[in-house]
């Protein structure tokens, strides 16, 4: 079993023992810090919003939250079966203090988390999520006595409200859409995608004989690894086959990632779900654009060829988003399928990026393997190399670093090196001895080589100085 304390939020498995899992007591230590930090903060906004995903432990766990938060004396607001982008959506429409989203995310079954949102719905940063973890650690939480107990309130509106935020967009054009009478199977791996993609499809236009549902029931009894990656989407995939679609969506559980399925089942490509998006963004707002450093060039490439700049952030939700604000970015994200478009708000957000695709897609006229084809074709290749826990990895780092340092070396988060239209990324992961190695080529064949060349470096560095 597993607890991952961050600060982003908490994360684990269900069931086992205090401190080692995800326990009802781990549910409310966590809530009562994050609440009694909130009402330091904010003494004069004492409202907070939640919402989950529909896996299994997660009326269970909200439960835990809602209550643990009225006996710190907060006003709650409970969307219910929700997503994370609807939750963000909803924390600044509410004037609330804060929320939390009640998701692990892409994780399996037994997983679960809560992600902790500031008062304009954007996760809390690094110092604010070290003084929650602090206060955790200290247990020293402020209940509110008997008359000054919260409230506790349902929402059920917030779908709604969402996707006309969504419709209203400048950029979202539901006639176009709507023109090309599309033919979509979805797949939101019974969680609340489920609710909310075909909800979004049929306001947009699409019509609701020509949606195919697959594992579209809010269950959460995921039928397939919730991660959206090709390997696990065997049945979309197939039907896309089997059937006369246009394309295929994929929602991860929380509905924060978005890959797309090519109308004769091959993947579009989690990397390009950004890489699209952004090209009709930048063909009608001409602005700057921010990834994360282990995504595809892609992006930097039609982003300079539209005339604006590309910038690269750490790995990371708020650090892209940081990024974003610094920069101006029109648009932004990362690889992984998560489409931040600031003006909606500063949030991975699924939903915003199905409409826009789809505009993208109803205006291009053709076929979404031919729009893919327009793109700079690159392969990521993803490894990773195992050290004992003895070896200093920064130092490895920062030698590896030394050695390519007549190349343009980023050391913002981990190494990353740029060998012309080639890259690789190091990063060491913060709870086991483990340097994680992405790299970047038009082959795959040469991404393959390029890690394989640096873990040997890696081996040689420990060999000669470690």
């Amino acid at each position: 079993m597993a607890l991952i304390k961050s600060i982003s939020g908490i994360r684990g498995t269900i069931g086992g023992k205090t401190g080692d899992s995800l326990t009802p007591i781990d549910v409310v230590k966590f809530s009562a810090a994050f609440g009694t930090w909130l009402k330091r903060s904010r003494p004069n906004n004492l409202r907070i919003v939640i919402g989950r995903d529909a896996r299994l432990s997660g009326e269970m766990v909200s439960k835990l939250v809602a209550s643990t938060l009225q006996g710190i004396g907060f006003e709650v607001i409970d969307l219910g079966l929700s997503t994370t982008p609807t939750v963000e959506i909803a924390v600044p429409l509410e004037n609330a203090a804060g929320g939390i989203i009640l998701t692990a995310s892409h994780n399996p079954i037994q997983w679960n988390a809560l992600k902790l949102l500031n008062s304009v719905g954007e996760f809390i940063s690094g110092q604010d999520g070290a003084d929650v973890l602090a206060l955790a650690e200290s247990e020293d939480f402020d209940f509110a006595e008997v008359r000054k107990l919260g409230s506790y309130r349902t929402d059920n509106t917030y779908f709604q409200k969402h996707i006309e935020l969504i419709l209203d967009l400048p950029l979202v054009d539901k006639e176009a859409i709507a023109a090309q009478d599309f033919k979509i199977a979805v797949d939101a791996v019974n969680s609340t995608g489920g609710i909310a993609v075909p909800m979004l499809l049929e306001a947009l236009g699409v019509k609701k004989e020509n949606i195919k549902l697959i594992n579209c029931e809010p269950t959460g009894n995921f039928a397939h690894n919730p991660e959206p990656l090709p390997e696990n989407l065997i049945e979309i995939s197939s039907e896309l086959k089997r059937g006369h679609y246009d394309l295929g969506i994929v929602v991860d559980p929380d509905v924060d990632r978005l890959a797309l399925i090519c109308e004769d089942g091959s993947p579009f490509g989690e990397e390009y779900t950004l890489v699209a998006v952004a090209d009709y963004v930048l063909k009608h707002t001409l602005g700057n654009t921010v990834s994360n450093l282990s995504s595809t060039g892609a992006l930097r490439d039609i982003t300079l060829k539209a005339g604006a700049q590309y910038f690269a952030a750490a790995v990371g939700e708020v650090n892209v988003v940081e990024m974003m604000k610094a920069q101006n970015a029109v648009i932004g994200g990362e690889g992984n399928g998560g489409i931040i478009y600031p003006a909606l708000h500063s949030g991975r957000d699924a939903l915003v990026g199905i409409a826009l695709f789809l505009t993208h897609l109803a205006n291009f006229g053709k076929s979404i393997s031919i729009l893919r084809s327009t793109y700079p074709n690159y392969f990521i290749s993803k490894n990773k190399i195992e050290l004992t826990p003895d070896i200093n990895v920064d130092k490895v780092l920062e030698k590896i670093s030394q050695k390519y340092a007549k190349n343009p070396v980023n050391t913002i988060d981990g190494v990353k090196i740029e060998f012309d239209k080639e890259w690789v990324h190091l990063r060491k992961s913060n709870t086991e001895p483990i340097i994680r190695i992405y790299s970047e080529s038009e082959t795959e064949s040469t991404a393959n080589h390029l890690a394989k060349k640096i873990i040997n470096d890696i081996k040689e560095v420990i060999s000669n100085h470690l």
